[in-house]
């Protein structure tokens, strides 16, 4: 079993990661609160609207404390990489984008609360990464940078914006990772990189075009058992429906690009998971870490449910060998367990979601969930 477990690549992935506004404020360096949204004015109010619903919170927070009970997973799982879509710019700027409703800006001194847990890898293809203009993401860039967590999706220009961050696990092999986004989440067109304009890699469509394009970076620099990932900010914010432009892009990547993962994200909760051909398709992961607490519109969701997928994959083959799936609450800002009615409503969410793709997960006596019956992992 060790030999087989030796050759397991363990990845830890979740949803948006939105350390910005509200949370900023918590942190030990809390920004400038002022934004400009149509009815919030002060990042300081995502604070009181939190803790007037669960209590007060003893600010300032150390930089663990947004993560609670997901450093207990982190510490017993111990995946080789984690993954991250960073839905925020770390900026001091105050160059906010000019018709935008909502911007998300984390003090670059706050750079711990996402550097001190290890997280190793973050997208940057979203619709909040250019919220305080170029200099924002400037900034956002250097200070990923200097503090050496990678990143991939934005950049000075399109080459950049389009370059794979690559992993060297060593003794067990690769791992590339693409971050794309599209158009459907939000992002605006005019946040394009271009050759002489630093912004976002946004792909034009979903298209064959798009799959061979992505193909042609993969095969560049991909060696025989590179584990190959497609992290993809896409779709709305709400809402179960998986759009049929979706399904066939990903199974096209799998296909015809060699993709292990598509590592979807952009919708506020969970959505449907496909395993295709021994490849894991997360169409929508959800929000990990938000301050939406407090705010009253879309209960049903369940948008205070956050999932850790923790997903292992053979090193020779690439297929698939484990996935588990930790539900997490967010309560006073803070990752916590989920109690047990909570864990089954989300695995109810999922296999309800998942019989369009033949998957089912169980529950299991500490709350996980898993899919499926493989070998001894996690």
């Amino acid at each position: 079993m060790d030999m087989l477990i030796e050759k397991i690549i363990s990845i830890f992935l979740c949803g948006d990661v939105m350390p910005g506004r509200g949370i900023d404020q918590i942190l030990p360096h809390p920004g400038d609160p002022e934004i400009y949204e149509p009815c919030m004015k002060s990042a300081k109010w995502y604070v009181y609207i939190a803790e007037a619903k669960n209590g007060e919170i003893n600010k300032p927070v150390d930089y663990s404390y947004v993560w609670g009970d997901a450093l207990k997973e982190f510490d017993n799982k111990k995946p080789d990489l984690k993954i991250i879509n960073l839905e925020t710019s770390i900026t001091s700027s105050r160059d906010y984008w000019k018709h935008k409703e909502v911007h998300y800006k984390l003090n670059p001194q706050n750079i711990d609360v996402i550097k001190n847990v290890g997280i190793d890898f973050t997208s940057l293809a979203n619709n909040h990464v250019l919220d305080w203009g170029y200099k924002g993401l400037d900034e956002t860039v250097k200070t990923l940078n200097d503090a050496k967590i990678k990143f991939a999706g934005a950049g000075i220009d399109k080459s950049l914006a389009e370059k794979i961050a690559v992993f060297d696990l060593k003794g067990k092999g690769r791992v590339l990772i693409y971050s794309c986004g599209s158009i459907t989440s939000g992002i605006p067109n005019e946040w394009s990189a271009e050759n002489n304009k630093a912004g976002v890699n946004l792909i034009p469509d979903y298209s064959i075009d798009t799959v061979r394009n992505i193909k042609e970076k993969f095969d560049a620099i991909r060696g025989e058992n590179d584990i190959s990932i497609v992290s993809i900010h896409w779709g709305g914010n709400w809402g179960y429906k998986i759009p049929g432009a979706h399904m066939e892009f990903a199974h096209n990547l799998v296909d015809l690009a060699g993709v292990n993962i598509v590592h979807g994200h952009s919708s506020h909760h969970p959505v449907g998971i496909e395993v295709y051909k021994n490849r894991l398709i997360l169409y929508g992961c959800g929000d990990f870490i938000n301050d939406y607490e407090g705010i009253t519109d879309c209960e049903m969701y369940r948008e205070d449910l956050a999932l850790m997928y923790f997903a292992g994959f053979d090193a020779d083959t690439g297929n698939i060998s484990k996935l588990k799936i930790v539900p997490m609450q967010i309560k006073n800002f803070r990752l916590n367990y989920a109690g047990h009615n909570d864990a089954e409503w989300t695995k109810n969410i999922l296999n309800r979601e998942g019989k369009a793709f033949d998957t089912e997960f169980k529950l299991l006596s500490d709350n996980s969930v898993l899919y499926p019956e493989m070998i001894s992992l996690f």
